[in-house]
């Protein structure tokens, strides 16, 4: 079997692979039988060349592979027929910019395979980025934080090797005397909470959080129970609320109350509560006044993240009494970091922890028979229809959402 690390095309360009070259020589002596090629790219944040040292073919037209490898979507215009894909095709939460994706992939007998569909048996995630959103993240936020109030200039994270060297800059400030909620408890939450230990900020209960004051900087780390209860006043269940959402509601004000910088790290699932609305966020007591949405959703569950921004743009104002965009150090607004594509800043990091997932999890199935069923669940599209999982996208496709 041959497969391809494809070039990302995409636009903004985005330096990121599912392999870095060491970890797909890696995956060549685990797997002999398998032959691996290198689209050519000049953005990927490994060289051509790279590859090339390690003995990979490295060329222009891959079209005789059976597997493509890459990170974001495909364009239609590039996609090939009859092949199996592995990437970020954002389809199936059925978002409506890449409805003609999805039509282009079953028209053209693509075997789709999503990263984010890469799941165990109880659909927890394999494979992902998150962790390295979520550094970037928490630091982008303290980034905002030191130029809205002058008291530090931290660099952008994209003009520093690696996390090494996203670390060394943050050993060189000093954190005011702050509270820090952190909602989440996966790879993103655990990645900001790599950052906050790493500037040595106290992490405490919930307990001491919502009733306590301190002459240090602080952290909590709410689960979903602590920011969302039942409606009627019963003990919650955690997987009862993953399952249906729908009887519960948002238990976030308390900590707005207590909470300086918020980072969102927790996923959001549909029919969930709001963590605080437009109308929270007008109360006199709404405490917040910086965000950094890593889960960024937008105009939903943060209400003061009413865009993504970008890399180039990470910050903007929002001013809870007129809920419109204002620069992001005017006085009395929330400072919001809401970019989408955090790990991009991070390619290199990114990549090889990536990788390193991937042939953990992912290649290992096509070589056992796909023992674990890995794949099978990972599935989105076969014979020019969709998987039985993703029946449910078939109204999608159909133009009937």
């Amino acid at each position: 079997m041959k497969f391809a690390i494809i070039k990302e095309r995409k636009n903004p360009p985005d330096r990121r692979v599912v392999f870095s070259p060491e970890t797909l020589a890696e995956a060549r002596a685990q797997f002999p039988d398998a032959e691996f090629v290198v689209e050519s790219s000049d953005i990927r944040v490994f060289s051509d060349e790279a590859y090339a040292e390690l003995g990979f073919e490295v060329t222009d037209d891959v079209s005789d592979a059976d597997v493509m490898i890459g990170v974001k979507e495909v364009p239609i215009e590039d996609l090939i027929p009859n092949k199996k894909y592995f990437y970020f095709s954002h389809t199936i939460k059925e978002q409506p910019y890449n409805r003609k994706l999805l039509i282009a992939m079953l028209e053209k007998n693509i075997e789709m395979y999503d990263h984010e569909t890469i799941v165990r048996k109880d659909n927890m995630r394999l494979i992902g980025f998150g962790r390295y959103a979520g550094l970037v993240g928490a630091y982008n936020g303290f980034r905002a934080l030191g130029l809205r109030d002058g008291i530090f200039n931290l660099p952008k994270v994209e003009t520093l090797a690696d996390l090494n060297a996203v670390k060394a800059e943050l050993d060189k400030i000093t954190i005011p005397n702050i509270k820090v909620l952190l909602t989440g408890t996966g790879k993103v939450a655990h990645g900001a909470k790599e950052i906050l230990d790493h500037l040595g900020i106290k992490e405490i209960s919930d307990a001491l959080y919502l009733t306590s004051k301190f002459t240090e900087p602080v952290y909590v780390m709410a689960d979903v129970m602590e920011y969302a209860k039942r409606k009627d006043g019963k003990v919650g269940d955690k997987w009862e609320f993953y399952k249906d959402p729908i009887g519960y509601e948002s238990n976030f004000m308390p900590y707005a109350k207590e909470t300086d910088y918020f980072i969102a790290g927790h996923f959001y699932g549909n029919n969930a509560p709001y963590l605080f609305t437009r109308e929270d966020a007008k109360h006199s007591d709404f405490r917040i006044n910086l965000v950094a949405d890593i889960s960024c959703d937008i105009d939903g569950p943060v209400a003061s993240t009413i865009r993504p921004s970008t890399i180039a743009e990470p910050f903007y104002g929002y001013d809870s009494k007129t809920e419109k965009e204002v620069a992001f150090d005017k006085k009395g607004a929330i400072t919001v970091m809401a970019v989408d594509n955090l790990p991009c800043e991070l390619p290199k990091d990114a990549s090889e922890g990536f990788g390193t997932t991937f042939l953990e999890h992912v290649l290992p199935a096509f070589f056992n028979n796909d023992e674990s069923g890995v794949l099978k669940r990972a599935k989105i599209t076969e014979n020019g229809k969709l998987t039985k999982r993703f029946s449910y996208l078939q109204d999608f496709v159909d133009g009937n959402k």
